[in-house]
């Protein structure tokens, strides 16, 4: 890997070959990419890796990659919405050492510890910064690195310190003289003050004085769980061996995952997973096949491996009569491509179960034709087989839901369901689809209700009478279901709401309702307490307006409060709803399943207790640029705090900013919030550019469930816009909550 390998990048029929390469630090991807000018260096991080498939294990290979042997290809999967790479390299045995290779650096770079985390750190920018490869530095390539690591010192400054690590004195710095640069650039000065409020004169922690720092986090700790962590992070073996902590060792304790703001017994499934289904918040995602926007954007199965990769359990088929005999997924009567549902169903099998064990549930939008909706269940059944979920649970009420815990492995499918006996003599019952019934009523009063959304309905239609290709294969008769579909139907039978009152006095929790966002914002301003007693007791599918044609968000956090479980998103899409839903499903494992807050699970549990929240922001290390392109460009950063949650609670305080340093800014300022529920609130932390122009161009952010959150002295590490991590960047905060 370190001398290169001449790889095909297989995007279309046409590969292309290119050269690549890994970088002596062991952590990057260099490629050189030839126009017809002059070549053109690329690279990628390994740390942005999210896995490496062997063989023709991605869309793209499986569509592309078939003049090549199933043994020389492989593909890079990137985290966010970064597409995935795929390769064929010259030989099996070439192959072999890129895949094994990737696979052994990202298992590498999880296991670091902080310290090679900053040693990796100060490797790469001297590496960059160091433009004439002879490892020294003059003090004007210093100048162009500070830049580079996003901090404009004053020059005076920079020289004095230049000039103290310059022991040769022959005004170039090279081997240590760099790296202890480095280190006093990586200095930390408000963790050296708490750690002489606790050592005192001695600068050195004693078991004894480390348990009273725990505890003043607010953590029951022992005597000798004080020791167990001097042992586990304390980097000097003498001071090790008489049980005392150096600043080093407090450093690396507070920047491990033992000083994250997540609870660390929160990145595993830690809820009771047995009470039904309606009791869970449950990550769902609307269009998930989609990889842009719905007019014409592409159609993927890749857009389902990475929903269910991030813990998604609800995945969207928008189901359409294809040709062949083959129903295809696609937004209908657009320009996006079509994908075929036997397709679907195979990545659907391969990746259900990879992130999460709990149940999966494909919410079927149904625009096929009985034929094709009997290849529909004979596809589902022959490629899932015993993970799909055919009959009610032995010893279950049929009528009421399961668990997640009972469902474990199983894929559910909603949609609808004949009324048994069937009427019809070919056991064929016309029935309207409930889901379509309910948008067309919906639109209906949307039309009558808002003028300005009838303006985007009119925008929409001339946008749609513009795609003169699209010439869809329509549904021979979509009003009925094939029995073959219905008996695949078990605890999610799709109805058309019939209304608060109704559904309260004859609740039948294994049907379920889908609404718009539109309707869902009117049941909970009309009837909210009611709607929250029908989420109690089965589940309710909340989708955003069909008239978004760029595919945008609404806010989830408004559904939640009302109890609803299938608050489903376009995963596509990035932006703070998406941010929230991801904060929303970090607790419990990432499993998918966030089980509701009690007051949201019985009308007659007492109500959430007021809380006090003060979030003191100290200081942020190693951001990013946000124009990083522009090599002088340095951030003017300042820290917002969010509170999602109940309307009561919902606020957003911040800092001040800190002039043209991105490296180590500080603030020491705290920001107060009062919270009327605090079992619902997500926290969001967002770093943003003072002289930025738009909110969604923000440095990096954040967004946990304040029950994950721990108190006391605590490092954030902060995310990009598509939830990508933004390491080494971290923020730095003290976290107290009090109960009133």
């Amino acid at each position: 890997m370190l001398r290169g390998s001449l790889l095909r990048k297989i995007k279309s029929r046409r590969a292309k070959e290119r050269l690549y390469r890994l970088q002596e630090d062991g952590m990057t991807v260099w490629f050189e990419r030839r126009f017809r000018r002059a070549p053109s260096k690329q690279i990628f991080s390994v740390m942005h890796i999210e896995g490496v498939r062997q063989g023709h294990q991605s869309e793209g290979l499986r569509k592309y990659g078939g003049s090549f042997p199933e043994r020389h290809c492989f593909t890079i999967v990137f985290k966010g919405t970064r597409k995935n790479l795929d390769l064929a390299a010259r030989g099996e045995e070439d192959a072999q050492h890129w895949v094994q290779g990737l696979t052994k650096l990202m298992a590498r770079l999880q296991a670091m510890n902080q310290r090679e985390k900053l040693d990796h750190w100060i490797h790469g920018i001297l590496q960059r910064a160091d433009k004439n490869k002879d490892n020294k530095m003059c003090f004007q390539e210093v100048k162009s690195m500070l830049r580079m690591i996003n901090i404009d010192m004053n020059d005076i400054y920079a020289y004095k310190l230049f000039k103290e690590c310059d022991h040769s004195g022959d005004e170039r710095l090279e081997g240590r003289e760099l790296e202890e640069f480095c280190r006093r650039l990586l200095r930390r000065p408000e963790l050296e003050e708490l750690f002489g409020h606790y050592s005192g004169e001695d600068c050195v922690l004693s078991a004894e004085e480390l348990r009273e720092f725990l505890r003043d986090q607010g953590e029951e700790a022992t005597l000798r769980q004080a020791r167990a962590i001097i042992h586990a992070h304390e980097l000097n073996e003498k001071a090790r061996q008489q049980d005392l902590m150096m600043l080093d060792g407090f450093m690396m304790y507070l920047l491990s995952a033992a000083g994250d703001i997540l609870n660390q017994e929160h990145t595993k499934v830690h809820q009771d997973m047995s009470q039904p289904l309606c009791h869970y918040f449950i990550s769902s995602s609307h269009n998930t096949y989609l990889t842009h926007n719905q007019i014409g954007g592409t159609s993927s199965t890749e857009a389902y491996v990475r929903a269910l990769m991030t813990g998604c359990r609800c995945v969207e088929l928008d189901c359409w009569e294809g040709a062949d005999g083959e129903p295809v997924i696609y937004h209908g009567h657009t320009l996006t491509s079509k994908i075929l549902f036997r397709d679907v169903i195979e990545s659907i099998r391969d990746y259900a179960f990879k992130q999460s064990p709990y149940p999966v549930i494909l919410s079927l939008e149904n625009h096929c034709g009985l034929e094709q909706q009997a290849t529909m269940a004979r596809h589902m059944k022959a490629i899932l087989g015993d993970m799909l979920l055919t009959q009610p649970l032995d010893g279950q009420d049929p009528d009421n839901l399961p668990s997640p815990e009972q469902l474990k492995g199983k894929v559910l499918v909603k949609g609808k369901k004949l009324p048994e006996p069937w009427g019809e003599p070919q056991g064929v019952t016309a029935t309207p689809d409930p889901e379509e019934e309910e948008e067309k009523k919906e639109e209906e009063e949307e039309e009558e209700v808002e003028e300005e959304e009838e303006e985007e309905r009119l925008q929409e239609r001339r946008s749609q009478r513009s795609l003169q290709e699209i010439q869809p294969l329509q549904a021979k008769d979509a009003s009925q279901v094939a029995p073959e579909l219905s008996a695949v139907v078990v605890y999610c039978q799709a109805v058309p709401f019939p209304g608060l009152d109704q559904a309260l006095q004859h609740p039948r929790p294994c049907e379920m309702s889908s609404f718009s966002e539109r309707k869902a914002r009117r049941l909970i301003k009309e009837a909210g307490p009611a709607f929250v007693r029908y989420n109690a007791r089965q589940l309710s599918r909340i989708y955003p307006l069909g008239l978004k044609m760029n595919s945008s968000n609404y806010n989830p956090q408004e559904m939640w409060n009302a109890g609803c479980q299938l608050v489903a998103l376009n995963f596509q899409t990035p932006g703070y709803e998406m941010d929230l839903n991801a904060g929303r499903f970090l607790g419990n494992g990432c499993c998918g399943y966030v089980l509701k807050p009690p007051f949201l699970r019985s009308p007659h549990v007492e109500g959430p207790r007021c809380l006090v929240l003060h979030i003191r922001v100290i200081t942020a290390q190693q951001l990013p640029k946000l124009n990083q392109e522009k090599r002088s460009s340095i951030v003017d950063p300042f820290v917002r705090v969010e509170i999602h949650g109940v309307p009561a609670d919902c606020s957003k305080q911040q800092t001040g900013y800190r002039s043209n340093n991105g490296f180590n800014p500080r603030w020491e300022e705290t920001l107060t919030f009062q919270l009327q529920a605090p079992e619902l609130a997500l926290v969001r932390f967002v770093v943003e550019d003072h002289d930025s122009t738009s909110c969604n161009d923000f440095v990096g952010q954040f967004t946990l469930p304040l029950a994950s959150m721990r108190e006391g002295y605590r490092h954030i590490h902060l995310l990009s816009k598509d939830g990508a991590s933004l390491s080494p960047a971290t923020l730095f905060v003290h976290v107290k909550c009090k109960r009133l």
